[in-house]
């Protein structure tokens, strides 16, 4: 799925925008989540033992959704179906630093077993409940307190 009803943003250019970002909420079933994937940073070293959502930088030239799914299969190895985008409150997008908005949408696996690749040294299957107990970095929180509402108990 394509990301038609969102803006067609490229990677901001202009000095001093935030860069954008885009990720996964990876769930086992994007109909009726039950559990979503989280990656442990293994780098850079101020972010190591923190966990993230699947994801990276936009490149000049990518979509969104190109660069997504570019991430994806650096990072983990998989490809993706992607379904909806989770809007956040900071003009569509979600301010994750004083230099990063990101994007996310919610994935399913397409192909491939997912598996730390690069920048990650561990990959989890989170319930709802389980969410808060790994140490997300602290843009991606606000996020997963959203997320809460749309997983499956």
């Amino acid at each position: 799925m394509t990301d038609s009803s969102a803006p067609a943003l490229r990677a901001p250019s202009a000095a001093g925008a935030r860069r954008l970002v885009v990720a996964a909420a990876i769930v086992d079933d994007v109909a009726a989540p039950r559990r979503l994937l989280a990656a442990r940073r293994s780098r850079p070293v101020e972010l190591a033992g923190r966990w993230e959502f699947p994801g990276g930088k936009v490149d000049p030239g990518e979509t969104p959704t190109e660069a997504l799914h570019r991430e994806l299969r650096e990072e983990l190895g998989v490809t993706v179906d992607l379904a909806h985008e989770l809007p956040g409150p900071d003009a569509g997008g979600w301010v994750i630093t004083d230099r990063h908005v990101m994007r996310l949408w919610f994935a399913a696996l397409a192909d491939g077993e997912p598996a730390p690749l690069v920048e990650h040294d561990e990959l989890r299957w989170l319930s709802r409940d389980e969410l808060f107990t790994v140490d997300w970095l602290d843009g991606d929180v606000r996020i997963v307190e959203e997320l809460t509402e749309h997983l499956d108990g």
